[in-house]
């Protein structure tokens, strides 16, 4: 494999039950190889207005090169109109990380 562009992605779901679903969807697809779960507290605008709400933020361990297959998999499980899906690349892992991601995701 030539060389892998390891990121972190982000991700907030509306519930515990919607961040299994997408996780396992993902898994199950080789997108991702790991996927922590964190409940948050939100504040956000949404239409001019301030809202605040409890959330499930995913971060995701994966390849930057996968992103839009990950978004498409996402859109079709996600309650959201407009959900919000970051990506922030990693300059370094531990050798047995990298080899680990190599081994369990999608080529």
């Amino acid at each position: 494999m030539n060389k892998m562009n390891i990121s972190l992605f982000f991700l907030t779901c509306a519930d515990a039950k919607e961040a299994e679903k997408i996780s396992q969807v993902l898994l199950k697809k080789r997108l991702v190889a790991c996927i922590k779960k964190i409940p948050i507290s939100s504040s956000f605008l949404w239409k001019g207005e301030i809202n605040n709400d409890d959330e499930i933020m995913l971060i995701m361990d994966s390849r930057e090169e996968l992103f839009e297959e990950i978004e498409k998999e996402i859109a079709k499980h996600h309650s959201y109109d407009k959900f919000v899906l970051v990506t922030l690349p990693i300059s370094k892992v531990s050798q047995g990380i990298k080899e680990w991601l190599e081994d369990e995701l999608k080529n």
